[in-house]
Parts: C-alpha cells; sequence; structure tokens
C-alpha cells in the first residue's frame, strides 16, 4: 500500500509541476542567455529585448510584422504538405507543429509598405522545426522572389534557421540551389534583396540566399555560421577566436553590411527603399 501511495504522490507532484511550468510560461519566458524571466507583457512592449541583459530574444512573426510594416497582407502559397522519404513519423511531426505555431510551414510570405514604399518579405519562423529548409520551404521563397521580379519590387528576409531539414535528405538541400537561382533571375532584373539575419541562423541557409542580399544586415548578438563551432574546432585542430560566429564578430571581418537594433529597423528599411526607388 505505501508502495503505491508513494507512486500516486509522485504522479500528482509531476502533474503539479507540469501545470506550474506551463502557467508560469504563460505569462513569463526565460532569457536563453540570462536565464532572466522576463514578463511577456514587458516583451512585447520592449520590442523582446531581456530586461535585464539586452539579448534578443526570439520574436513572433506577426509582431515582427507589426514592428516593419505600415500595412501588409499575407500571401499563401500553395505546397504539397508530402513526406517524400517516407521519413518515419515525419507526418505526424508536421501536423503536431502546424497545430501548435498556427503555420503551414516555416515561412510565411508577405505584400505591404514600409514607409509608404512597396515591397515583399518573407520571414522564417524558428519556433517550426526550427525554421528548417525544406522543400515547401525553398518552394515557398523561389514563389516569393518570381512575383517579386513580375511586379519589379523588393524582397526582405528576416532569416532564423538550424539549415537544411534533415526528414527531407537531397529534396532539402536541392534548395540551396532552387533558391539562390530564383533570387539570380531576381537581381538580374535589378530588383533590390535586403537580408536580415537574426538568431540563429545556420547550416545551409547562410550558404545561401541568406547571404546574397545586396546588403546584408544581422541583428545584435545574432549566431550565424554553416556548423557549430565545436566541429569546426575538431576538423581544423585549432582554437577560434571568441565570439568566432557573433554578427559582431562578422562585421568587424567585413562578411555584413551593418547590426541594426530591432528599434531603428523600419526607419533604416525605409531610407533602404527610398534610395532604391526604381
Amino acid at each position: 500500500m505505501d508502495y503505491f501511495k508513494k507512486k500516486q504522490s509522485l504522479l500528482y507532484k509531476i502533474k503539479k509541476n507540469r501545470k506550474l511550468k506551463e502557467r508560469k510560461e504563460e505569462f513569463f519566458v526565460n532569457c536563453p542567455k540570462c536565464d532572466y524571466e522576463n514578463n511577456k507583457k514587458f516583451l512585447d512592449e520592449n520590442y523582446y529585448i531581456c530586461e535585464s541583459c539586452n539579448n534578443n530574444l526570439k520574436m513572433p512573426i506577426d509582431k515582427r510584422l507589426e514592428l516593419i510594416f505600415d500595412s501588409y497582407k499575407k500571401i499563401d502559397i500553395n505546397i504539397e504538405r508530402k513526406n517524400y522519404l517516407n521519413f518515419p513519423r515525419y507526418d505526424e511531426k508536421l501536423n503536431n507543429v502546424r497545430e501548435k505555431t498556427g503555420l503551414e510551414e516555416a515561412v510565411v510570405v508577405v505584400k505591404g509598405k514600409i514607409n509608404s514604399f512597396e515591397t515583399y518579405a518573407f520571414i522564417l519562423d524558428s519556433d517550426f522545426l526550427m525554421g528548417s529548409l525544406s522543400r515547401d520551404v525553398g518552394h515557398i521563397i523561389v514563389n516569393c522572389f518570381n512575383m517579386a521580379k513580375k511586379d519589379a519590387l523588393p524582397v526582405i528576409s528576416f532569416v532564423a534557421s538550424g539549415g537544411a531539414r534533415m526528414q527531407e535528405g537531397i529534396f532539402s538541400l536541392m534548395q540551396m540551389a532552387n533558391t539562390t537561382f530564383a533570387l539570380k533571375e531576381h537581381s538580374e532584373e535589378k530588383n533590390l534583396y535586403v537580408s536580415i539575419m537574426t538568431n540563429p541562423t545556420t547550416g545551409g541557409v547562410p550558404a545561401s540566399f541568406a547571404n546574397l542580399g545586396d546588403i546584408n544586415l544581422a541583428e545584435p548578438g545574432a549566431m550565424i555560421g554553416f556548423t557549430g563551432p565545436r566541429v569546426i574546432e575538431q576538423t581544423i585542430n585549432r582554437k577560434l577566436p571568441e565570439g568566432f560566429q557573433s554578427a559582431e564578430f562578422l562585421l568587424e571581418k567585413g562578411f555584413l553590411d551593418d547590426i541594426i537594433k530591432r528599434e531603428n529597423l523600419k526607419s533604416y528599411l525605409g531610407k533602404i527603399l527610398e534610395y532604391h526607388q526604381r
């Protein structure tokens, strides 16, 4: 009897702790850098920047769109929703993350105005399988560049990604080439492309369209790189410099054009769009 009482007591504690955690997550967000508990209301009003250490936290897509655009319209692009390699439990995983995020895929495309200047934009969401590059994500980005080319308008990208989606293998890796060719055709028509890299931007994404902007920008403290520092150190058998893959380090070495704070981003992009009017 004591055994069953202890087991029931343990289950009660687990359920109670889970409920407390879920309740806490409704109102607070922990900073991954300093572990400070930020009130969600404070974050909503302060660009999702940590109150304690000024770290740029993950910003929801709708909040980012509200921050940047005067007005915008989301554009639906048909996707196949197909498990190309019949990867085990991949369909189940996609259905779960679609239900959780309310998104069809890891990228959203919009057409709108920034300081009255019209532009297309696509935003990768790291809440959807780490913003990974799937066949459908590539298809959506290609269509965004094609629509912008047809309308002779710029494209702005907001990138947060863990790279290629492993469940799709070669179909994912092919999107590095597909998106790059679509961007090339867009640029050949003298259309502007501005890439804004947020934390993290890694894998096949910075190895393709993310680093091919006419203007390459980043948010403060963003991690940008093809693979993790531990893998690189083991490969080259050398210790890497401090902050090797930070936006600040890459700006110093000439890989970025600028680092822009969130509160300044709308006016900065507005100026760029104004200077590059067709």
